[in-house]
């Protein structure tokens, strides 16, 4: 969709809103990054998987990626507590090799792959350099870990700082804290963390279709009398 359609679309969609809710949605859109985003590998509890989609909205992180090899990725409503319309969740479950496919992708988007482990030293979380670039993020299971697919085509390491007998944090923990500290780091940087003008927009318009009732039809409808197919 062109800006000009866009921003007749979002217009026409805020006629139907409360300003309250405008100011809201740009609030947060105003905070949402791709510049870090999250990959969950084969993820088999509905809890933790709702908590990581939770955790991904309360920190700003628009895109969520769910490799699903032998796992389905499911989640609780009771724990996601709606999140789950405000977040882009990417599914990875068609080919036989996922991990890859998903790091192949990811690569190609211009991300570090970053696994986050307890094994591996090369760096503790709060030493990790958000300005060389845009970061995913992967974690795995609480039984296994990371795959060995990761861990062999992981361009970083990270590992977040433990001082007591406990090997590990379960997962929704780990995204939890690893979130946690780079929303936080990133807005002390100077690198471009903001979503581009025209994603934006895009955003925009998606949360308005989700908050207006019906307003994907609405818009449809609205379409047909501006001659948009």
């Amino acid at each position: 969709m062109d800006k000009e359609l866009l921003q007749r679309s979002i217009q026409f969609l805020e006629d139907f809103t409360t300003e309250n809710r405008i100011n809201l949605i740009d609030k947060n859109i105003a905070d949402r990054t791709r510049y870090i985003t999250v990959v969950l590998e084969n993820i088999f509890q509905p809890q933790n998987a709702s908590a990581v989609i939770r955790s991904c909205d309360c920190f700003g992180i628009q895109d969520l990626h769910v490799i699903e090899n032998t796992n389905e990725y499911t989640l609780n409503p009771d724990v996601v507590m709606g999140a789950s319309k405000w977040v882009d969740l990417h599914r990875y479950n068609e080919t036989e090799d996922n991990t890859l496919d998903t790091i192949k992708s990811l690569k190609e988007k211009g991300y570090r792959i970053v696994a986050t482990t307890p094994h591996t030293n090369d760096v503790l979380l709060p030493d990790f350099d958000l300005s060389k670039g845009k970061a995913a993020f992967f974690f795995g299971t609480e039984l296994t870990g990371l795959s060995d697919v990761v861990m062999e085509h992981a361009d970083e390491f990270v590992k977040i700082p433990m001082y007591g007998f406990t090997e590990s944090f379960n997962i929704s923990v780990s995204a939890a804290l690893v979130l946690n500290h780079l929303a936080t780091d990133i807005r002390r940087t100077k690198v471009n963390w903001q979503l581009t003008e025209q994603e934006k927009m895009e955003l925009k318009l998606e949360w308005l279709k989700k908050s207006v009732k019906k307003g994907d039809i609405l818009l449809s409808e609205q379409h047909k009398r501006w001659k948009i197919e």
